[in-house]
């Protein structure tokens, strides 16, 4: 039975050949969510995804769910909703409040995976700039939708999303693909398929495809203006 690498505190993560295909992508268990091992986890395509009290598990599945920034789909539905509803959107003005939000339990889920240790690993690179928000709010100020996740070069790898209004995560992620856009950063990492994401564009590529990709893009020095999100509203609008 093949086992995923057992690591310390500052250990490098092995090479993805070695993550497991059952279950799939399982590539080592330990090590520390300090901001050091996240950055340099995301920068070889690997991600923590463990509900406590388990140990640390870190991921690279294969294949990858990836949404690239010229593919996004609107459906007709969606664009009826951009225009019904009444709201505003911001980026990294409540990074606590969302990923708080995007922890709360989900129907037919027993916990989540968003535990006290990862919010904590999540807040300080948030701090540190690499970790980000976008939030979806109604005028009243009610957070009725939004994501977070990492900013690593030229691709954006994301974490997860809510909704407590119809189409409120959806519409946190046109504005992000529209932020990024704007910094011609191509990529957007889902991690792993699902519908939801699939209906806006997101598509399986392998995994040595997604890492050569993310080769050419983790090491760029592209940064996302992020305080300029609320200017894609107006282009919301019209999309």
């Amino acid at each position: 039975m093949e086992l995923p690498a057992l690591l310390n505190p500052g250990d490098d993560f092995p090479p993805s050949e070695q993550a497991l295909s059952d279950p799939n992508g399982l590539i080592a268990i330990g090590g520390s969510l300090d901001e050091v091992s996240l950055v340099k986890a995301y920068r070889r395509g690997i991600f923590p995804w463990f509900e406590e009290p388990q140990p640390i598990l870190w991921w690279t599945p294969d294949p990858r769910s990836v949404l690239f920034t010229d593919e996004i789909h609107v459906s007709r539905s969606l664009k009826r909703s951009m225009r019904r509803l009444n709201y505003r959107l911001s980026a990294d003005t409540a990074f606590s409040e969302v990923m708080a939000a995007c922890a709360e339990p989900r129907p037919g889920q027993a916990g989540t995976w968003i535990g006290v240790s990862m919010r904590r690993a999540y807040e300080r690179l948030h701090r540190a700039g690499f970790a980000h928000s976008i939030e979806v709010r109604e005028k009243s100020d009610r957070l009725i939708g939004g994501l977070y996740g990492v900013a690593v070069g030229a691709c954006f790898f994301g974490e997860s999303m809510f909704s407590r209004a119809n189409d409120g995560s959806k519409i946190a992620l046109l504005a992000l693909i529209e932020l990024l856009k704007r910094q011609n950063i191509p990529m957007v990492d889902c991690q792993v398929e699902s519908e939801h994401l699939n209906s806006l564009g997101a598509r399986c590529i392998d995994r040595v495809d997604f890492e050569r990709r993310l080769e050419q893009t983790a090491s760029k020095s592209a940064k996302a203006s992020w305080d300029t999100v609320s200017d894609c509203q107006s282009l919301l609008l019209h999309v």
